[in-house]
């Protein structure tokens, strides 16, 4: 999957988002999921930024996940606001963001993946 490295990856089914998650718990990578929504203010704005860190930190995997689109996977990660950073180490939730923190999240991948490797 080289070719979505240093990209937003947007999950539009289950089995996609499945997917993903699976090639990140069997990479040991890093996984990076914005839970957003369309109509959500705050997303539109970080959502820039997210594709920023994507390109910076190509050793994680960054999913995009609309909450309206993908109800269950939401619901599975117990999602109440927008936007929801979650940070997924070997299949399990290690860390969240709630809002659109920018130096949070940054901080919080660097503290789990190290400094860009740019």
């Amino acid at each position: 999957m080289a070719a979505e490295e240093g990209a937003v990856i947007a999950c539009h089914t289950k089995q996609e988002f499945d997917t993903h998650m699976a090639n990140g718990k069997e990479t040991g990578k890093l996984v990076i999921i914005d839970f957003t929504a369309s109509w959500c203010g705050p997303c539109r704005v970080i959502a820039p930024v997210f594709a920023e860190y994507a390109k910076k930190f190509p050793g994680a995997i960054f999913l995009k996940v609309d909450v309206d689109e993908l109800k269950d996977v939401a619901e599975a990660y117990n999602v109440e606001a927008m936007p929801t950073f979650l940070f997924i180490k070997d299949g399990a939730k290690v860390d969240t963001v709630v809002g659109g923190r920018k130096d949070d999240i940054h901080t919080k991948i660097v503290a789990l993946m190290g400094s860009a490797s740019a």
